[in-house]
């Protein structure tokens, strides 16, 4: 078409003249198809949208690394319920008799012996390998299958409940071919995904998809969980998820399902998490997390307002046991919006990362407090072997008669309440008013309020005096530090203008 234009506005120049534009002509039609060919080279193939036209040359270069594992557990049989005969049944002993020779060999009680099927990976040439320690715990023989059909009974080197993983360890013949972390972060969604392992102990089996989500969390204390779409079934725990450069970036370790089978919602340990944790298992055969020594909360927009923050950001310290954050000068009511450099958006990042530090390390930890920020040098310990420390000796007891404030009947401690909450001073929430601000954010009962405004109270006084200050700060809500059962939180209560 382009060419046909072209060619009409030569034919309409005077003859004259055509000879000079026939050179032109030609010159523009070689433009013209040097600026196509450039377009066809530049513009994404089908393949490159549609995604790779195959995963078999990534299959084969990490296949190999990936195992199967068989776990074998004694049981004593004997213990399950069986069948009911009536008592005083003629076929009563009958029964028992049958029954007992069943369950009883020669020597005593005949065990059983079930297999559990799970996943794994290599991770060195000299046999070291990452499982789920769900697929091996209470385990008392471990078999790995290799790819090729050989089989070498496992050791266990060490096994970390909390992030649900465990390292392994054959002796080869010969050097195995193994697998790298990558770099969990760098993992984006919709990035393609590849999960190998034991799904249904049908053996080596292959799924691919995407990083559907990422930082998710289901009920662990360092949980970072990958959400692929890859299909993941039982047995496929403890295996490999490979980004597209044959790296580890995750470790598939659970499914959400109702029927017990893949819905295309799985879940991986993100690498970052894991190599930290399989590096100490190798070195030392256990964990050993930082420690800080606080105990925190989340920060909600109410009690950013009543800190006086402009973002909800941060882990709000409710406790400082003595410990490393205790020796470096942390306070209750600090909120902790850096440590070591990361910056800290809530809770579970903090205790992710303070998790990751080495124990000994020294580290700079920014807290908000009294509307500054304050940079703390923390020494941490070692989560595994912090012990708790004991609580004051009770003090003696208030006279103030009961009061009722913002929904609350408030009375002095009493020192069932001092021992129950390792407290010396405050006041004992006796009563809540069902359809007060105070219910709705879960004040009940037997709470022992500690602090009011981050000030402590020992007195109805004192409480009252903390609210009017808010108030005529224009604060809508006042901070409470409460404890219920020894456990301090933080409660931002609304003041009733």
């Amino acid at each position: 078409m382009q060419t046909n234009r072209i060619q009409a506005v030569a034919q309409a120049l005077p003859r004259t003249r055509r000879s000079q534009h026939h050179a032109l002509t030609t010159l523009l039609l070689i433009l013209t198809m040097a600026v196509t060919a450039i377009a066809v080279t530049t513009a994404p193939s089908r393949a490159q949208i549609a995604g790779p036209a195959s995963f078999a040359d990534l299959v084969d270069e990490v296949g190999d690394a990936v195992v199967n594992i068989t776990t074998t557990s004694l049981v004593a049989t004997g213990t399950g319920p069986g069948p009911q005969v009536p008592p005083g049944s003629p076929l009563e002993d009958f029964f028992n008799d049958f029954l007992d020779q069943q369950q009883r060999g020669p020597n005593g009680p005949a065990p059983r012996r079930p297999n559990a099927l799970g996943s794994g990976f290599v991770i060195s040439e000299d046999g070291f390998i990452v499982t789920n320690n769900h697929v091996i715990e209470g385990a008392d023989e471990i078999m790995v299958e290799f790819r090729d059909g050989r089989e070498l009974a496992a050791t266990v080197i060490g096994t970390d409940p909390n992030t649900d993983i465990a390292v392994l360890k054959v002796e080869p013949e010969a050097p195995l071919v193994f697998v790298s972390f990558g770099d969990s972060d760098a993992a984006r969604v919709g990035d393609w995904v590849m999960a190998m392992g034991n799904p249904l102990g049908q053996g080596f089996s292959v799924s691919v998809g995407i990083v559907s989500a990422r930082e998710r969390a289901l009920s662990g204390t360092y949980d970072d969980f990958i959400q692929t779409d890859a299909a993941i079934n039982r047995g496929n725990s403890g295996g490999p998820l490979f980004n597209m450069a044959g790296e580890v970036v995750g470790v598939n370790t659970a499914i959400l399902s109702p029927n017990g089978g893949s819905i295309g919602i799985g879940f991986s340990q993100a690498s970052n998490v894991v190599a930290g944790v399989v590096n100490q298992l190798r070195e030392f055969g256990e964990t050993r997390r930082g420690w800080l020594g606080v105990r925190i909360q989340d920060v909600t927009a109410e009690i950013a307002e009543g800190l006086g923050l402009d973002i909800v950001t941060g882990a709000l310290v409710t406790d400082v046991p003595e410990g490393p954050a205790r020796e470096a000068g942390m306070e209750v009511g600090d909120v902790i919006t850096t440590f070591d450099g990361v910056e800290i958006d809530d809770t579970r990042e903090l205790v992710r990362v303070v998790g990751g530090s080495g124990v000994g390390d020294t580290v700079r930890v920014v807290v908000y407090r009294d509307g500054e920020t304050q940079t703390l040098l923390v020494t941490l310990g070692r989560r595994e072997t912090a012990e708790n420390v004991a609580f004051p000796e009770p003090g003696s007891e208030q006279v103030t008669p009961s009061s009722e404030v913002l929904g609350l009947t408030l009375a002095p401690l009493t020192d069932e309440a001092r021992e129950a909450n390792g407290v010396e001073d405050g006041l004992l929430v006796e009563a809540v008013d069902p359809n007060s601000d105070a219910a709705d954010r879960g004040l009940e009962a037997g709470d022992v309020i500690v602090e009011v405004g981050q000030q402590p109270v020992t007195s109805v006084d004192e409480f009252n005096a903390r609210v009017d200050q808010a108030e005529e700060a224009g604060q809508n809500s006042v901070l409470l530090l409460i404890r219920r059962g020894g456990t301090p939180r933080f409660v931002a209560l609304p003041i009733d203008k």
